[in-house]
């Protein structure tokens, strides 16, 4: 049994990370990644291409269902900082969430027909809201949870190698699954449909798997955090505003390359299949580099590794819109190399993210990974939506024809652009805001130093308080 009182539980660093914790919690990011790259990789063209709604009134449906669900990140945040149960903080969401989130990602797959137009926007609308609402229920205490398993640097890079694992072997076999069906499906919509119950019954086992080994050893001082604590904590939190902004900036890259990949391959390089190998390169690379990120955090530290990685992806973003079609191993290169950069920096981003609980507990006494990890999450589904939007927004104003089996020159320009300068600019901006980040490697261990100190001080005096 899982409890959050000091008393019941040894130091943090007498608690060593095992296996089944890590391979828990790649499970837990595979079953998130179920629903979450499902719609992050195929929604946009589900929708203009199955259900018929426009591109422009896919990407504004983007833009404000996505920052609806930021909005809904920092209410999941502020319900895990309240919560304190006998299973601990977070595993009750995986427990009660991880069903219901599978279930409503069915139904935004599942838009029925023989509705108007208004009709099939309206439930578009409202179907990929809850999903994203029960996600933020399901994702914030998972992402929360790494900062009260561990205080030790390298198993924090390791939980984040691991959860990288989960999501590349999930995209993987979304891509495996998926792409065949947009290519060679009659009834689109009747493949769909039954592709994500499948995974309702894939995913759920995987979320009682995380459920039945994760363990919360991270002592903190207060159980259940008020509002005003998490908005003092939040304020003095350097360190996360700048991660935050930057996370933005590059996850802005990121989807807006994700959501338009399945039109590259089939529009740009004229075969729906090549999705499945542009998936394998890039996201082969974030297997390939995951199990490095440990090594690479001690050799060059999180800082660095961030910032060269970041202009690893410029490149290859460039290097995707110049590539020639007629030579597709040329830009499938280049997605390579972006799956490279991007496995580094988002590994980094959940390890560095981690980091700053401790920061903010060091300024104010108080530990609020919940709400830390919501803001962090905020600004990740902000780049969520900001980049699905303008991706399709330049499809949109290239002139992107839905459903056509041929696409104008503009049309196909644009999304090249989508796929490679947009994110590189983008990429640019994050690497600039991460080089003023302040918390270095040394910075932290003198932190987490500090606090337990300050946790050992209260606790002689308290013992030396006469009964």
């Amino acid at each position: 049994m899982t409890t959050t009182t000091a008393t019941a539980q040894a130091p943090a660093e007498t608690r060593q990370l095992r296996l089944p914790q890590y391979l828990g919690y790649t499970a837990g990011d595979a079953a998130n990644n179920l629903a979450f790259s499902m719609s992050s990789m195929f929604l946009l063209l589900y929708y203009t291409d199955v259900v018929g709604i426009t591109a422009a009134a896919a990407g504004t449906l983007f833009l404000v269902v996505r920052a609806w669900d930021a909005f809904a990140d920092i209410f999941a945040g502020r319900l895990v900082d309240k919560t304190s149960t006998r299973w601990g903080k977070f595993r009750p969401f995986f427990l009660f969430g991880g069903l219901p989130l599978l279930l409503l990602s069915v139904a935004t797959f599942t838009v029925p027909g023989g509705l108007s137009d208004g009709a099939k926007l309206a439930y578009a609308y409202v179907s990929y809201a809850l999903l994203g609402l029960v996600y933020s229920l399901v994702n914030i205490p998972y992402g929360s949870l790494a900062a009260a398993m561990t205080q030790r640097p390298q198993e924090r890079a390791k939980l984040a190698s691991f959860r990288i694992l989960g999501t590349a072997l999930t995209i993987i076999l979304l891509a495996f699954v998926v792409a065949p069906q947009i290519k060679g499906s009659d009834d689109l919509q009747r493949s769909l449909t039954i592709t994500t119950l499948a995974f309702v019954v894939l995913g759920y086992p995987l979320y009682l798997f995380l459920f039945a080994t994760a363990r919360e050893n991270v002592q903190r001082d207060v159980a259940q955090v008020s509002f005003r604590q998490t908005i003092a904590t939040v304020r003095q939190n350097r360190p996360l505003i700048l991660l935050c902004l930057s996370a933005l900036a590059f996850l802005t890259a990121l989807f807006s390359q994700q959501t338009v990949n399945a039109f590259y391959a089939r529009d740009v390089l004229g075969d729906a299949n090549y999705f499945i190998i542009l998936t394998v390169v890039s996201t082969g690379a974030m297997i390939v580099m995951a199990p490095l990120i440990p090594m690479i955090v001690r050799t060059f530290g999180k800082k660095r590794a961030y910032i060269f990685a970041g202009l690893l992806g410029v490149v290859g973003g460039v290097g995707i819109s110049l590539s020639p079609p007629s030579t597709p191993a040329i830009p499938i290169f280049f997605f390579a190399v972006v799956g490279i950069a991007i496995a580094v920096v988002n590994t980094l981003m959940f390890a560095l993210e981690a980091d700053t609980v401790e920061y903010g507990e060091w300024k104010t006494g108080v530990r609020t990974e919940g709400t830390t990890y919501a803001l962090f999450s905020f600004t990740r589904k902000l780049g969520q939506a900001v980049g699905g939007a303008a991706a399709a927004y330049t499809i949109g104003l290239g002139g992107y024809i839905a459903a056509s089996r041929t696409q104008t020159e503009g049309a196909l320009d644009a999304i090249r652009w989508a796929a490679g300068v947009v994110p590189a600019l983008f990429i640019l901006i994050a690497i600039a805001i991460m080089a003023a980040y302040p918390l270095t490697e040394e910075k932290f261990q003198e932190i987490v130093r500090d606090v337990a100190a300050r946790r050992a001080a209260r606790a002689a005096a308290a013992q030396e308080i006469p009964e």
